[in-house]
């Protein structure tokens, strides 16, 4: 995609800034003009005498030639005055005026709930009393019972610090392996794979650690390793089945219930909403019915004893005013068309969005997923993973990640800026403007890695013959640019965007508004990835899309990171992104 850059134009004085994407963005700059600069086409000198400025320029008069005077320094302080007024009041061609970035109102997030943080607090404690429960068996079974050949009892201190490790290993796996993410209706022979699984990696992964940690006094029986692997997995299956019954008799009684509307009014949409109340202990509230047509005057007020609350024309207003945290879509024989004109509507809410299979064949990505639903079969196209405390905890790791990373970078900060100054005229930092969360526009910082645009010789080229964003060998960069440059060090100042919460230390990189205007206009859903933070880094980043790349395969990638966030997947960003740092081939 070729984009030449603007010409500059010489009566403005506001710097010239160009380039897409994040990571490598090109940093050219026309030269800052003085706060006491003349009118247009004059330029300043001195005479040397008496302090006072001796201003030449041409002015026009008639006749062919032009006439020359002299100005004192308060004349050319007025008249530089009335330049600037004269510039900031003047109508710039539509060509020249500032990109209005499509409407995006702010995401309504709902607010955080307690109930499902203590759920989750409640099965983490199921499972480390069943975790603790299995391995303690094992060893009274080991040492202390008649079953097996009696031995010494060894260091018993020694276990128990290796019982709290093991236990801690194994519930971390549990985290990472989505095992305390609320489902509702979920198969119990799924879990228990899943278990099984996370207890094994699990084990292994405390072999290690305790080995770490205890080194030389780390020793281990293998018949209570097998024995504490088979009984954890037991036990922590147990005590989910009666975490389970637990909580589906809280939510019966009306404890995390979440809110939905399920769209459609014909027998499919019927049968759905009536396994929904059947089934009281999945904790789901139906509110009613929507009716998948636009004609208000067809809309009927009910459904047997559901309320149908209104059409697909005020779908997105129903679901912020009754603070619907899913929407089930339930329409028989509906086309492709149909269901994508649906999730259309609800694409900016918070909501999580399931599909009834008669339209199976409609999505085909990965990220499609099939749950169960009471026994129903639902495909799951949408799972706003960024909402209630998961967005607390993203910034709190973004606040820790980045205050960190400020305090151990400050000598080299420190170094850079000298070396950024040493290398060429201008300032340490390069402030752009760009669009962040919501659409709303941010100053970010980054070290400067061009040279200030004033080289008679090479700027005009320069400007005329290059993008807007950088290529190799680009010859705008300084010689400790292109250092910085290679190894994405002039990215470090972003962190202070990261502290202050206009940034996320893994997101979609933000881009300057004139690019937003331009790519939402060519690319479907450009603007969803606005509805979270711009980050340092992201999935597009450690897939090779930065620089010169597709902005469609960008945008992709953008909205799988949304939609699947996790801290595993934060995690998994930047330790690809450190690697990228030292092998990456498209930092120029």
């Amino acid at each position: 995609m070729e984009r030449k850059r603007p010409r500059a134009v010489k009566e403005s004085p506001e710097p010239r800034v160009t380039a897409p994407d994040g990571v490598d963005d090109a940093q050219a700059h026309t030269t800052e003009p003085s706060n006491d600069a003349a009118p247009d086409n004059e330029r300043n000198g001195s005479n040397g005498a008496n302090g006072v400025r001796r201003v030449t320029g041409s002015v026009s008069a008639p006749g062919p030639s032009p006439v020359t005077r002299t100005l004192t320094a308060e004349q050319a302080q007025q008249a530089a005055t009335a330049a600037r007024e004269a510039r900031a009041t003047r109508v710039l061609p539509a060509s020249r005026r500032r990109p209005e970035i499509p409407p995006l109102p702010p995401a309504t997030h709902p607010p955080t709930k307690v109930a499902p943080v203590m759920l989750v607090l409640l099965e983490m404690l199921v499972d480390v009393l069943a975790i603790a429960g299995a391995f303690s068996f094992a060893y009274w079974l080991r040492f202390e019972s008649d079953i097996f050949r009696r031995y010494a009892e060894p260091d018993v201190a020694t276990y128990i610090t290796m019982l709290a490790v093991t236990v801690a290993t194994v519930v971390v796996t549990f985290y990472f392996s989505r095992l305390y993410n609320l489902k509702r209706g979920a198969s119990r022979v799924d879990e228990f794979y899943k278990i099984a699984a996370a207890v094994s990696m699990g084990t292994v992964l405390s072999l290690a650690t305790n080995s770490l940690i205890l080194g030389d006094n780390f020793v281990y029986s293998r018949q209570i390793l097998l024995m504490g692997w088979l009984f954890a997995i037991i036990f922590v299956t147990l005590g989910r089945v009666i975490y389970g019954v637990i909580v589906g008799e809280l939510r019966k009684r009306g404890v995390d219930r979440a809110r939905v509307l399920v769209v459609g009014t014909g027998p499919t949409a019927y049968l759905v909403t009536m396994r929904l109340d059947r089934h009281r202990t999945l904790g789901y509230k139906v509110l009613g019915m929507v009716d998948n047509t636009y004609d208000e005057e067809g809309t009927a007020a009910s459904i047997g004893h559901v309320p149908v609350l209104g059409n697909l024309s005020n779908l997105a207003e129903l679901v912020r005013r009754e603070k619907v945290d899913e929407v089930i879509i339930a329409l028989q024989g509906a086309s492709d068309a149909d269901m994508r004109d649906i999730l259309d509507i609800i694409q900016d809410e918070t909501v999580s969005v399931k599909i009834y299979p008669d339209a199976f064949q409609l999505m085909t990505q990965n990220e499609v997923t099939v749950g169960e639903l009471g026994g129903l079969p639902l495909l799951s196209v949408k799972d706003v993973a960024l909402r209630g405390w998961n967005r607390r905890v993203k910034r709190a790791f973004d606040i820790v990640f980045s205050a960190a990373v400020l305090v151990l970078t400050a000598p080299l900060f420190l170094l850079i800026s000298a070396l950024v100054k040493i290398s060429s005229p201008g300032p340490v930092f390069f402030i752009q403007e760009r669009v962040g969360l919501d659409g709303k526009p941010f100053k970010l910082v980054k070290f400067r890695t061009m040279r200030i645009d004033g080289d008679p010789a090479l700027i005009p080229k320069m400007r005329d013959d290059l993008p807007g964003w950088t290529v190799p060998n680009d010859p705008r960069r300084t010689r400790i640019g292109t250092f910085l440059r290679r190894f994405s060090l002039d990215e470090l100042p972003q962190f202070y965007n990261v502290l202050i919460g206009e940034m996320s230390v893994v997101g979609p990189r933000p881009e300057q508004p004139e690019y937003v205007q331009e790519f939402a206009q060519r690319i479907y859903s450009y603007m969803r990835r606005h509805r979270e933070k711009a980050g340092i880094t992201g999935w597009a980043q450690v897939n090779g899309l930065r620089g010169d790349s597709s902005i469609e395969y960008r945008t992709a990638a953008d909205l799988y990171y949304v939609e699947n966030w996790s801290v595993l997947f934060d995690l998994k960003i930047i330790v690809r992104t450190i690697v990228a740092m030292f092998f990456g081939k498209n930092a120029y």
